[in-house]
């Protein structure tokens, strides 16, 4: 092998590295979020983190006030609620990542 090709090897082994280490930072960050969910004027509060496990739930008293089935549709818009901010944080995250490794914006980076 022509140490050309090593060099070019070498590097894009470094290169494979950086990003590596840039996903494992950007992973780490995104799932040490707190995102809260809110539905019903604040009524529920639903606390997910970035691995979109549940950490908290906050209801006040006056959504126990409430019948079965609007509740049921409060906390379940206080889910999807949080949810989609975890989705927009992560996307965020992944753009500014790929910007800061010099990458297209469009690119999909495994996460």
């Amino acid at each position: 092998m022509s140490n050309e090709i090593k060099t070019s090897i070498d590097e894009l082994m470094k290169q494979a590295k950086i990003i590596q280490d840039n996903m494992q930072a950007a992973q780490g960050s995104l799932s040490e979020l707190q995102i809260t969910g809110k539905a019903g004027a604040n009524d529920i509060q639903i606390t997910l983190n970035g691995r979109h496990y549940c950490d908290r739930v906050t209801l006040d008293n006056s959504f126990l006030d409430e019948d079965k089935q609007t509740m049921e549709k409060l906390i379940e818009a206080a889910i999807n609620d949080a949810v989609n901010k975890i989705e927009k944080a992560t996307k965020e995250k992944m753009l500014e990542l790929t910007a800061k490794l010099g990458l297209p914006p469009g690119m999909n980076l495994p996460g």
